[in-house]
């Protein structure tokens, strides 16, 4: 079982015609967008927000699931280059699947190069509008970049969408109750 990583790894340049479109989430990812927004704590807040992540983390097939796993494993264990590597190929592979995108922007992010990671933040959104986790990545990220009025926006589009965003704390002036 160990050998069919590498070799998904390794076939997937050549594959690159062949990443199927993804499952359409679309749907449901607005109704939980809503749910968010209605939210009326924390918790519930928490468990809709790891629906989304397991929605955004569904691959397009197996192959794209191996390699996000494996560049987010490397993340998680501090090795942004191979990250960066493997998501890459993740890229190039199933270039129209925004959580490649994301989680290279997040690697690059933790490696502070904010450049490299407000590009793929920004193709991310292009694809999935309402990824909040992206909105509030590209909120941090201009703030690394020292654009912080941008920031701002970007950051209270997302609160806009989760109330419940612990980001929300990095908001200059504190949004109203009429989210």
């Amino acid at each position: 079982m160990k050998w069919i990583l590498p070799l998904c790894l390794l076939a997937a340049p050549a594959f690159a015609e062949t990443c199927p479109a993804g499952r359409d989430h679309s749907a449901r990812t607005a109704e939980i967008v809503v749910a968010l927004g209605d939210a009326r704590g924390e918790g519930e807040a928490r468990v809709l927000t790891q629906e989304l992540w397991e929605i955004w983390t569904d691959a397009p097939d197996e192959i794209a699931q191996a390699m996000l796993d494996e560049g987010m494993s490397r993340r998680a264990s501090y090795d942004f280059l191979s990250a960066r590597d493997v998501l890459s190929r993740l890229v190039a592979y199933c270039p129209n699947y925004a959580e490649g995108y994301n989680q290279r922007a997040f690697a690059n992010y933790l490696s502070q190069n904010f450049e490299a990671a407000l590009v793929d933040l920004d193709r991310t959104l292009e694809i999935v509008p309402n990824h909040i986790a992206a909105l509030s990545g590209k909120a941090l990220t201009l703030m690394g970049l020292g654009r912080n009025e941008e920031a701002q926006v970007v950051l209270r589009a997302a609160v806009q969408m989760n109330p419940w965003l612990q980001e929300r704390a990095l908001l200059t002036e504190p949004m109203g109750t009429d989210l």
